[in-house]
């Protein structure tokens, strides 16, 4: 139909826009399709769709709790993060950041490390120093182990704040994550459970199961064999207690003797 009001200009219009869905319809589309370049390009795609879905799931996706990693991440991941709080000498809690700096974390608006307990609440993943045992603090009723604090505050000042990579080995039952920790210091990436041994603020950790060294065990050994030699941290001095009960004391009490102590005593009370 052709309105009287349409100047030429529409009329070549409609003429314009009828001959293009002529062409449309009559279009081989089968042709189209299985056009080598046009499939070339639908799996190329479709491969850095998958890629990057993949690398986000694998490396960039923030895992906010221990119930958040996959079994087949331990032993084949790491995880970057921050050191929200430090428990007791040998454990931490993190706060994930996956991709670091580079991926935005600490100067992009919504990736923040919370700095409020509500904001930590179920998100930090409980990490338990592997390979290494540090002197107990007082609790449950026990005293505390000399160079506890010691131990405690100079972990504290190590790490409490700082970004660190934790390798992650597996979770234990106390739903913390066994790992080798490790934090970059004046340009170098420092072993945080070597250090406690050669500061002799920590003991190779000797208990019969859960053990975990990666392929640091003999080097862990030689640090506090050295210790113990130089007499630092809690090789200074011989285990007092030992001493007052009259025994020979050469060396210090290692907190897998503490508790093994502590638990026989436990026992022998229950027995009572």
């Amino acid at each position: 139909m052709r309105w009287p009001w349409l100047g030429d200009e529409d009329d070549e219009k409609e003429i314009s826009l009828s001959a293009r869905a002529a062409r449309f319809r009559s279009q081989d589309w089968s042709s189209t399709l299985t056009d080598p370049a046009t499939i070339g390009a639908s799996l190329a795609l479709t491969a850095t769709t998958v890629a990057s879905l993949r690398l986000y799931k694998s490396y960039l996706r923030r895992i906010p709790s221990v119930n958040h990693i996959k079994p087949n991440f331990f032993r084949r991941r790491s995880l970057f993060g921050q050191v929200t709080s430090v428990g007791d000498a040998d454990n931490f809690r993190l706060y994930h950041t996956p991709g670091g700096k580079m991926a935005g974390w600490g100067w992009l608006p919504w990736k923040k490390v919370p700095t409020t307990r509500e904001g930590l609440a179920n998100n930090t993943i409980h990490i338990r120093i592997a390979g290494v045992d540090a002197p107990e603090l007082a609790h449950w009723g026990r005293e505390a182990q000399p160079y506890s604090k010691e131990a405690m505050d100079w972990l504290t000042a190590y790490i409490h704040n700082r970004r660190v990579r934790a390798h992650i080995f597996r979770r234990d039952q106390y739903d913390r994550v066994v790992a080798q920790v490790t934090v970059r210091r004046w340009f170098l990436r420092k072993d945080v459970g070597l250090e406690m041994l050669k500061n002799g603020l920590a003991t190779v950790y000797e208990a019969k199961t859960g053990s975990e060294f990666g392929t640091s065990e003999q080097k862990y050994r030689d640090a506090q064999k050295k210790a113990e030699e130089q007499k630092v941290g809690m090789w200074t001095k011989p285990n007092l207690l030992g001493r007052l009960r009259g025994e020979t004391a050469k060396k210090a009490e290692t907190p897998r003797e503490y508790k093994q102590r502590h638990m026989a005593a436990e026992k022998q009370t229950k027995a009572g």
